[in-house]
């Protein structure tokens, strides 16, 4: 079961789920998590992300630990309020500091930073200023590309501008229970999804202008609905495409509602219909900015619908039982979730994909062996790959695999409840333990995919 020579083996993270240090040390700016964090009942528990996983202080021996799980590539995101405290403006040295210490200690433990410039920690300055519902937000966030770009751009090649638009808007902006806590109306939820694009496009513009090493690789992390068939029957696998695609509601999660601004250069006409007078306010030229080249696409993905061809031809979602296996999250373990996802995604857009998320949480902890012994990471990964193989093997032109996560992490709106990682955090003395999964993965990127099947061949 040898892997493309050479496929990317990754792990992610986000800057505000592991960093801390956002209290004003060393000159940092709020996020809209930080926020959120404050107002009782937001985050289960009463957890933060003030200290988090204390990276920002850790960050060298957490690479030591990437290294030794053999990592060759790490997404992380920059988080915008620390080296633009009000977002715009005045910059925070002591913040650009830090990343640019984290890309060389990177570098030199042979692990290659792919960065992200928004993973959702949105400055509270501009937020009160209106945040992504004020038409110069894409302005706001082209400033900030710029000063990345100038100041890492010598040693990183790999870019995605965004994480999950559907997530942070759908659940920010429209169901009010992530961060930043709103509930919009429709016109006003379509007006910050299109500045959102416009973000993207004008990040793209920079990030291909101003990158001080050539050929710049560049792409988006999104994620949405994505459906499986339920069964290789060739009607069950045109019903899975067809519910995979097709917009028949107003929904942010829909396929091509992320998807075909970025890589079609125009919102699809189902969409369109669907959200009808309170779609997006699209201005000449607005499209021709959002739709500029990319060179991957990224996929967040961790489970997936079934979906069968009803009696009349129609495709019919099949409810999952409650005896299906599922993660922390309550998330369905869907095993051809990235075999079906890629290929469909392939199908349609032709475009390399890079997995940029994928991985479930469990309820980890070290035991008496002083080991975190997590058997039900392991045998999820191996599941899921070996989709992901069957859809290589296809022709389908998958480069990278970023598991999602390197280490436990404040997991959002479920606060330390939902475990991840590859690398297991003591939030109290923040000691980490690698996790059997780690070691696992390590032999994994060894044998460049062997171990899924026993095949010594594939070794590099």
């Amino acid at each position: 079961m040898c892997f493309p020579k050479d496929f990317v083996w990754g792990a992610a993270a986000a800057s505000y789920q592991i960093e801390g240090s956002t209290q004003g040390v060393d000159g940092c700016g709020e996020s809209v998590w930080d926020m959120c964090c404050k107002k009782e009942g937001f985050v289960r528990g009463g957890d933060t992300g003030f200290v988090a996983c204390d990276h920002y202080n850790r960050y060298r021996e957490d690479v030591a630990l990437m290294k030794e799980i053999g990592l060759q590539a790490y997404r992380l995101s920059i988080m915008w309020p620390r080296v633009l405290p009000e977002g715009t403006g005045k910059v925070n040295e002591t913040g650009v500091a830090f990343y640019d210490q984290l890309v060389d200690e990177l570098l030199g433990a042979g692990v290659t930073p792919w960065v992200t410039l928004f993973h959702w920690d949105y400055p509270v300055a501009l937020f009160e200023k209106g945040g992504w519902l004020h038409d110069d937000s894409p302005l706001w966030f082209e400033e900030y590309t710029r000063l990345i770009v100038d100041r890492l751009s010598d040693r990183v090649s790999h870019w995605f501008t965004l994480n999950e638009p559907a997530c942070f808007i759908g659940n920010g902006h429209q169901h009010g229970h992530h961060a930043p806590g709103l509930k919009l109306n429709d016109i006003e939820l379509t007006r910050v999804w299109h500045n959102t694009m416009l973000a993207h496009g004008r990040a793209v513009r920079v990030i291909r202008a101003h990158s001080r090493l050539p050929d710049p690789q560049v792409g988006f992390a999104p994620c949405f609905h994505t459906y499986i068939p339920a069964n290789t029957s060739s009607e069950d696998i045109e019903a899975a495409r067809h519910m995979f695609f097709d917009i028949k509601k107003r929904d942010v999660f829909c396929t091509t509602w992320n998807l075909h601004p970025c890589f079609r250069g125009g919102y699809p006409q189902d969409g369109l219909a669907a959200w009808g007078d309170d779609g997006p306010p699209i201005r000449d030229g607005d499209m021709e900015l959002i739709g500029q080249e990319l060179d991957f696409l990224g996929l967040n993905i961790y489970a997936s619908g079934t979906v069968k061809a009803g009696e009349d031809g129609k495709p019919e979602v099949v409810p999952y039982p409650n005896h299906h296996p599922h993660t922390q999250f309550n998330w369905p373990i869907t095993e051809q979730s990235l075999r079906w996802a890629t290929k469909f995604l392939y199908d349609e857009y032709h475009k390399p994909i890079i997995i940029t998320e994928n991985g479930l949480s469990l309820n980890d902890w070290v035991c008496v062996d002083g080991k975190v012994h997590d058997p039900k990471r392991i045998d999820f990964t191996t599941r899921y790959l070996r989709g992901l193989k069957e859809s290589i093997d296809e022709g389908v032109d998958v480069r990278g695999y970023f598991h999602w996560s390197i280490m436990d992490n404040f997991e959002w709106a479920e606060g330390f409840y939902q475990r991840f990682g590859l690398i297991h955090v003591n939030y109290n003395t923040q000691k980490r333990v690698i996790k059997d999964s780690g070691y696992w993965y390590r032999d994994l990127i060894e044998s460049n995919g062997a171990l899924l099947s026993n095949d010594a061949s594939c070794a590099r």
